[in-house]
């Protein structure tokens, strides 16, 4: 008996071991209730699908940590956030390019006095503005390949393309771009076009030129209901093809992301075309103090590292972004659009590369844009 009992205790006892060590276990590895940080990012919509593919990723990699992804456009990102009109929390805001959290920062300063972000943005993926045609269209248009502005300001001058060496059937003349006062490609477009109409670098004070003050006008009257983002402009611009949608400009990720897609829904997919000079936008990322504690901070801090990781980076590189990780090839990435001889794309475009505009510049863009009728 004493024998029985003695093996039924130990085997209680060994249960019990058990027992404790898959419990330490489950506490590492599970999420403990009441520890889970939640993370709530804004970005720009031209991360949208290669950072939901990258969230659950995260979250099995990170259990305690849960994120929360919301798309706005860029200028809309900034606006909302300093107005207070979400109804919901940031902790991290993800924005087309820089220089808008250069705005964000400067704005936050002037009426708060304290430092608004926990450290310095973090670049995630890089991209050019590029522009975009229906085959076609674009052999008339840019007869020698090359994207240029002034081509484009004779065709809406002259309304439709009979007038331009088109076809009489192909009817008016449309070029679609997003709104500056809410998208960042939409601002880029227009400090481009305003420097090809000057013949050079511009500032703030570029924008009291009155031939400059015509060409917004012009655009404004050309361009009907500009869409939000970069991201819906491209998806309508498919949809609409080339009898409601015959020119764009948009960022080479999303352009090369939806060619397929192009291709699929038309026949004859777009043709890219880059703009010389073009500017590259460099999507980075925020983590902004205001309702944002140390907990959370640091959890949206182990997100962006994982972000420019290159097997992270590699995901960017798919969905057509340029990565900000050198160690990352373009060309050697699985399923690279650059391997996808995508009509007019290039690894490294002879352009000249410029830097976004600063936030004076932008202010007086979306100033202009307003006033013009």
């Amino acid at each position: 008996m004493k024998s029985k009992k003695s093996q039924f205790k130990r085997r209680k006892q060994v249960f019990t071991s058990i027992t404790i060590i898959a419990a330490a276990l489950g506490l590492t590895y599970a999420p403990i209730p009441g520890l889970q940080q939640t993370v709530v990012i804004v970005s720009g919509t031209e991360l949208q699908e290669p950072l939901q593919q990258l969230e659950a990723k995260f979250e099995q990699e990170n259990p305690n940590i849960k994120l929360e992804l919301k798309f706005q456009g860029s200028q809309d990102m900034v606006n909302n956030y300093v107005d207070q009109k979400n109804d919901f929390k940031p902790a991290v805001l993800i924005p087309a390019n820089g220089e808008i959290l250069t705005e964000l920062g400067d704005r936050l300063r002037t009426t708060t006095q304290t430092e608004p972000f926990y450290e310095t943005p973090q670049p995630l993926a890089k991209t050019l503005l590029v522009g975009l045609a229906w085959p076609e269209r674009g052999k008339v248009l840019f007869p020698n390949g090359r994207f240029q502005w002034s081509k484009l300001e004779q065709a809406m001058q002259a309304g439709n393309w009979g007038k331009v060496g088109g076809a009489s059937n192909w009817g008016s003349f449309d070029f679609v771009t997003t709104d500056p006062t809410r998208s960042s490609s939409g601002q880029l477009t227009l400090n481009l076009w305003t420097q090809s109409k000057l013949g050079g670098a511009i500032n703030a004070d570029s924008f009291n030129n009155s031939s400059v003050q015509t060409l917004f006008s012009l655009i404004k009257k050309s361009v009907y209901q500009p869409p939000r983002s970069t991201d819906i402009l491209l998806q309508e611009f498919i949809v609409r093809g080339a009898n409601d949608a015959d020119v764009a400009t948009v960022y080479e990720s999303v352009a090369l992301y939806r060619w397929q897609q192009s291709a699929a829904s038309k026949g004859k997919p777009y043709q890219v075309y880059y703009l010389d000079p073009s500017i590259e936008t460099t999507a980075t990322a925020t983590i902004v103090r205001r309702d944002v504690d140390a907990g959370t901070a640091k959890a949206a801090k182990r997100l962006l590292e994982f972000l420019t990781q290159p097997e992270q980076q590699a995901v960017f590189v798919r969905y057509g972004f340029r990565p900000v990780n050198n160690n990352v090839d373009l060309k050697t990435v699985p399923n690279s659009p650059w391997n996808q001889n995508i009509p007019g794309v290039e690894v490294k475009p002879s352009v000249k590369i410029l830097p976004p505009p600063d936030s004076k510049t932008i202010t007086e863009i979306q100033r202009q844009w307003e006033r013009a009728n």
